[in-house]
This record gives structure tokens, sequence and C-alpha cells, in this order.
């Protein structure tokens, strides 16, 4: 059993180390935050929970010095501040890691650690900043590789240097957005053993996520925001998943088993309409992520990849949609070889991608709404007649996606970076919908949703299934996977395991697939 370091105990009377008191902000036809008030305590790991859009980063935005309240005030350490600006925030001991790293590729875990920071020496060797580093590392128990290129770092190596370059600023209250959105199980505890560590020096947490199971698990205390508003703080230990789940969004939600077919579904194909055949592939250094795939999907089905993510599900996404060469094997499509990786061609024989990240590679951040929402069918007769561009049938376009997808958009000139992560991928999700005639690569595609917009993204997902389409889903969240998946295949390590069938799933099995064993060799 993993031992938690003592519990902070802060002197009696001590103020709140941050006090929001009737916080505001309004956008364009938007209500962001009403009359928000937030208290958080010295030692403690403090989570914010609500649906996508509740204004969650709209008051952790406000408290870190990037908007600027309507009304309302904000108290750290019992008194009053204004911040104009993040370097305020900063100097104030308040620090964000947001869901989307700001770190430079190209530079070493040393470099982005002093980067832009006061107190890097004026003149400084590689080996001098590895060193400071190291020690700064060693201080917060976040092991890092000071000398290596971020590049070269996985997500979870990436997140811990975002962590540290906001921890050597001397933060007390450290924000985190998501923070296990993209990270595998053993990352994830590795970080809640450094948060626990953190405020048990009477230094505060405050944790934004929708995974109700480890919001439970790390947070002391919990508030609940919907529609902009507080709805709730109620301590951990008076809390479950299903009471949580009403609080975000006003009623029992309930993860739907979504298998059975409507009555006036699409027959399955009898041929698959996409094909692996012994597919290898190469990662981004060079060695091999993919080793002898073969998977088929048929219209009318949804073939489910489970798996701990770092797996290879980045690259098998990538080969499904042409994004990435294979080394060897065929992929076929409605039974006919394709030549060469081309997402283009992919996407114009009828193929849709959600993908796992959706800022980066599914969106054009400082683009408009309209200009995201419409990329996959610039070329169609309705938005460019005779080769010109129709810029009001882009936007009637877009505002058709964006009702279809449930987003309120009061602005659809706006950069598609301002709407929230959640809102940017249901609109990801159904624009790929609209050209996923033939078959749709999901992967992840609940990742950062609330729990009540995950069953809305299935039943998206088991429409266009209904509908006639081949549906790969990827996901790290088995439930899901059981819920709407006819078969379950099984990645490790580039390799498929095994597919199983759904009403013969045995969960034990499943569970020794994931971790590269079958049930057979357990017994031998």
């Amino acid at each position: 059993m993993t031992e938690h370091p003592p519990r902070f105990k802060a002197p009696s009377g001590a103020p709140p180390l941050v006090q929001l008191r009737g916080i505001s902000k309004y956008f364009p036809g938007v209500i962001a935050n009403e009359a928000v008030d937030l208290d958080v305590m010295p030692g403690e790991i403090h989570a914010l929970l609500g649906e996508n859009g509740a204004g969650k980063s709209t008051l952790m935005n406000i408290l870190t010095g990037i908007y600027q309240p309507d009304a309302g005030e904000v108290i750290i350490d019992g008194y009053a501040k204004q911040f104009a600006t993040p370097l305020q925030a900063i100097a104030a001991g308040i620090g964000m890691v947001h869901q989307h790293f700001k770190l430079v590729q190209a530079f070493t875990v040393a470099e982005n650690i002093h980067l832009g920071w006061s107190e890097t020496p004026r003149r400084a060797s590689a080996p001098v900043l590895e060193a400071r580093t190291a020690a700064l590392a060693a201080r917060f128990n976040l092991q890092t590789r000071p000398g290596a290129r971020v590049s070269d770092l996985s997500t979870g190596e990436q997140q811990r240097v975002e962590i540290l370059r906001v921890l050597a600023r001397q933060a007390r209250i450290l924000i985190l957005d998501e923070p296990t959105a993209v990270l595998t199980p053993a990352e994830a505890r590795e970080l809640f053993r450094a948060l626990r560590d953190f405020v048990a020096g009477g230094n505060s947490v405050i944790f934004i996520s929708h995974k109700l199971d480890e919001v439970l698990e790390i947070s002391d205390r919990i508030t609940i925001l919907r529609g902009g508003r507080k709805v709730a703080t109620e301590n951990a230990a008076d809390c479950n998943p299903r009471m949580l789940a009403r609080l975000m969004v006003g009623r029992d939600i309930v993860l739907a088993d979504m298998r059975q077919r409507s009555p006036n579904a699409a027959p399955l194909s009898p041929n698959p309409v996409l094909s692996l055949e012994q597919i290898s592939a190469a990662g981004d250094n060079g060695s091999e992520a993919l080793h002898g795939i073969s998977l088929d999907v048929r219209a009318g089905e949804i073939l489910g990849i489970a798996g701990v993510a770092g797996n290879g599900q980045r690259e098998l996404s990538q080969v499904l949609t042409g994004m990435r060469p294979v080394t060897s094997g065929r992929i076929l499509i409605d039974g006919r070889p394709v030549d060469k990786a081309n997402a283009a061609a992919f996407a114009d024989s009828g193929i849709g991608h959600i993908p796992e990240d959706r800022l980066h590679s599914g969106l054009a951040p400082a683009l408009s709404i309209t200009a995201n929402a419409v990329m996959r069918e610039y070329k169609t007769s309705a938005l460019s007649a005779g080769g010109i561009y129709r810029p009001n049938a882009a936007t009637a376009l877009a505002k058709d996606i964006a009702a279809a997808a449930e987003v309120a958009i009061p602005d659809f000139g706006m950069p598609v970076r301002n709407l929230s992560g959640g809102n940017q991928q249901r609109l990801v999700a159904r624009r790929e919908m609209r050209i996923a005639s033939k078959v749709l690569i999901a992967a992840y595609p609940s990742r950062g949703l609330d729990v009540g917009a995950i069953n809305t993204m299935l039943r998206y997902i088991v429409e266009l299934r209904d509908a006639g389409a081949g549906i790969i889903l990827i996901s790290e969240e088995l439930e899901e996977l059981l819920n709407v998946s006819d078969r379950i295949a099984v990645l490790y390590e580039g390799k498929i395991m095994g597919i199983v069938e759904n009403d013969q799933v045995d969960l034990d099995e499943i569970g020794l697939l994931m971790g590269g064993r079958t049930l057979s060799r357990e017994a031998a």
C-alpha cells in the first residue's frame, strides 16, 4: 500500500490561500461565470468539476490574470489582489499547467525550465542548467531528464517539466487543467504522489477534471459548477460518482448500453470496408511501433481497440487514416489495396478521423470556428462554386455543424482555440462524421468530456454505425468500449494480443491481454 505524506495542519484561524468572492464574467451572449465563490485552504487539493462550458477554465483564467472579472474580487492569503497580467499572478505564487503544454519542443528540459525565469544565471553552460534542473527535480520529487529534448519525452514526462517550471517559480497554488487526460495509469499515480508531497508543505492544488473516480481519490473537497454558477462545495469523503454526476448535469447520468441496433439500422456488410493485413509501421523515433497488425471492420459495426495509452494507438490511428506510411503489409479500402499513405485520399475515400490531439491535429487553433468547421468541405460545389469561395455558405454550414454538435457559439469568426476543450472535441467529431461515409476512426473521442457529454458523443457514433459506416473506436475506458463495441481488439506494445466478441467478453482475459499476457500463458 502506498504511504501518503502526513497531512498539513493549518494554524487555527489561518485564512484560505485563495478566496474568490462573487466572481462574474460575461462574453457576448454567454454567461461564463456569475457570482462564483471559492475557498481553497492551505494543504488542500480542491477539485473543480463541471460540464464542458460550465465556466471552470474562465474562472481559473481570472485567478491567473489572463481575464479580468466583470464583478467580484480575488483574495490571496487574506489580501485582495488585482492581476492585470499572468506575470503578476505568478509573482503572487499562482501557477497553472494547461491541458495543452506550452513547452519549446526543440529545447532541452533544462532550457525550458530556465526560459524566461528571473533566477536564470546570465551566463550558464548547459551542464550548469542541467545540474540546477536536477536539483529542482529532486527537491520536488519530479523525475526528469534535464539534458533530453522535450520532443523526445513522453506526454507524462512533458507534464512533469511543465509542473517543475511552475514550482521552480515559488508557486504555492498549483492549478492543473485535466492533468491526467493524456497520462497512462502509472504516470497518473506518479502525478498524484507528487501532488500529495506538494500540499504536505502547506501549499494548495486546484484540480480540474472530468474523471469522477480520480477526483474522489485525490481531492479533499470538490466544488461543482453548472452553467457558470457554483452549485455546491462538498467534502470528497461524503461524495460518490453518481452524486457528483447529478450535481454536474442536474440529472442522473448512467453510461448507456448502446450495442442494440435500431430497427432501421443498415445491415452489416458481408465484406470488410477497411482491412489491415500484417501491417508494420515505424514510430517518430524510427523504431518499429506496430508489428504485423491484421484487422477488419465491416460497415455497420464498431470495432473497439482497448489498451493502456502508449502501446501504439496513435500510430495505428495514423496508419488507418493515411497519415503514417507503413513499412510492410497492405491496407485495403472496400477490398482494393491502397498504394501509399495519403491523408487526403483516405478522406476522399470516405474515412473520417477524430484525432487524439484535437487542438493540434484536428484543428487550426488560430483560424476561425467557421474555417475549422468546414475545412473538410472547402472543395465542394456548395462552398466553392466555380472555384470561388463562398464565405456566407461556409458560415451557414458551420452553424449547421455546430447545431448538430450541440455547441453554442456566440461568434463564428473568433479563433477556435477560444472554445472549451469539450466543445472543440464535439465540433471535430461532427465535422468528421460528415465525411465518414465508409469508416470513422475515433481516437479517444470522449477524452476531456464530462459524463453527460460522453453519452452524447457515443450516441453520435452509434447513429453513424446505424447509418452504415464502420467504426474503429480507440479508448482507454473499457466500460465505454463494452457499451458500444461489437468486437474488441486489445493492443499491447504495437501488437494485437487478441480480438473478442463483445457478447463473450471475459474481463479477466481483457485485463491480461492489456498487460501483454493471455489466460493460457497465465495458467501455464
